[in-house]
């Protein structure tokens, strides 16, 4: 075979090796064969579930793309594949997606204040979109679910006297720190950036935008997004979906904000959602923030809080063990839900026992 002849087959080899495929109605599928390295995934997710205690790694949903097609997926409990499963806090980054559409639109910037698209922030109006993607108003809050219910900013936002208008609640607030300064995980700066976006595309459009901007563009038909009593979505906490549409959204993203021949999302804004908070200040092996995602980045001199996944690999993450890892390198989207109700589950585990079943390289 000549040199030329073998360069050709070259490339072609490493074009054929990650084809691009994007889904129509439904996930092209190339199921992968079961292998040992399945088995220990599986093991580790699909562990006997204990509904009497609720206890232990209880998985609803693992569904895996690779290369643009649906190579692995396996339900449990109540959950199926026509299932719209609650997300939690996996709406956070889902409301960040929606505004990289109006982003792209030209409709507003990182840098505008946030008081120039929701008046009710005029005690505080050197806060920035950016801030508030950043969970970084400096308005004082408490992000404690169960373990302090009394104390919960969270809990008085979605359940008591903070509910029926959920963006007044959270500006209300007093402020700690000066905005941009510090990080402070927040429910309440995610309901801030929705009702935001109410006055950034207009009411007119608001109701349907989600629909229109994003899920019918990725063939996303079975979406819920609750809203709280004045009609704002709850940004932070009530996006319902199936694990293969919630997998459109990380295809998007592993894709750079590019779905089939049209840039959805600009790449700045994809860039963006993928950098680093300059102020965060990493403790314990929690993921670091980005712009309403979570990053696998080595910060302020932490390792990496998921050593066993490339450095690449971002995710959205929620309440109860919800998760959708993306990770570009690999070509690979892994969306799980769960219903854990205590530690047991690690997402390193599951991202180091997911690359030896399916990367194309066994990481190290």
């Amino acid at each position: 075979m000549s040199k030329g002849l073998s360069l050709f087959f070259l490339l072609l080899l490493s074009v054929t090796a990650h084809a691009e495929y994007w889904p129509a109605e439904q996930w092209s599928t190339a199921l992968a064969i079961s292998t040992p390295a399945l088995q220990s995934l599986e093991a580790y997710a699909f562990r006997p579930r204990d509904d009497a205690t609720r206890k232990g790694i209880r998985t609803d949903a693992l569904l895996v793309i690779r290369d643009g097609q649906l190579i692995y997926e396996r339900y449990a409990g109540p959950t199926t594949a026509q299932t719209p499963h609650l997300t939690w806090s996996i709406s956070k980054s889902l409301m960040a997606t929606v505004l990289g559409v109006a982003y792209g639109e030209g409709l507003f910037k990182l840098q505008d204040p946030a008081l120039k698209f929701y008046p009710p922030l005029q005690k505080h109006p050197a806060i920035t979109m950016a801030d508030l993607l950043h969970w970084a108003s400096g308005l004082d809050w408490q992000e404690d679910y169960e373990y302090a219910p009394l104390k919960s900013s969270v809990v008085a936002m979605l359940y008591t006297r903070g509910h029926q208008d959920m963006a007044a609640f959270t500006a209300g607030h007093e402020a700690y720190a000066q905005p941009g300064q510090a990080f402070c995980y927040s429910s309440g700066d995610s309901n801030l950036l929705s009702a935001a976006l109410k006055n950034i595309v207009g009411p007119a459009r608001y109701a349907d935008y989600p629909w229109t901007a994003l899920f019918e563009p990725l063939g996303i038909r079975d979406a819920v997004w609750e809203t709280d009593a004045t009609g704002t979505f709850v940004a932070s906490s009530y996006a319902y979906l199936t694990a293969r549409d919630l997998a459109r959204i990380g295809w998007l993203m592993a894709r750079d904000g590019r779905w089939k021949d049209r840039q959805l999302l600009p790449k700045d804004w994809v860039a963006f959602n993928r950098e680093p908070f300059a102020h965060y200040r990493a403790h314990q092996d929690d993921a670091g923030p980005g712009g309403q995602w979570w990053l696998n980045r080595a910060v302020d001199g932490a390792p990496r809080p998921w050593p066993d996944a490339p450095d690449d690999t971002f995710a959205a993450l929620g309440h109860w063990g919800q998760a959708m890892y993306v990770i570009p390198s690999e070509h690979l989207v892994i969306v799980r839900y769960g219903d854990d109700r205590d530690d047991s589950y690690q997402h390193n585990e599951l991202l180091k026992l997911a690359l030896k079943a399916f990367a194309g390289k066994v990481q190290p």
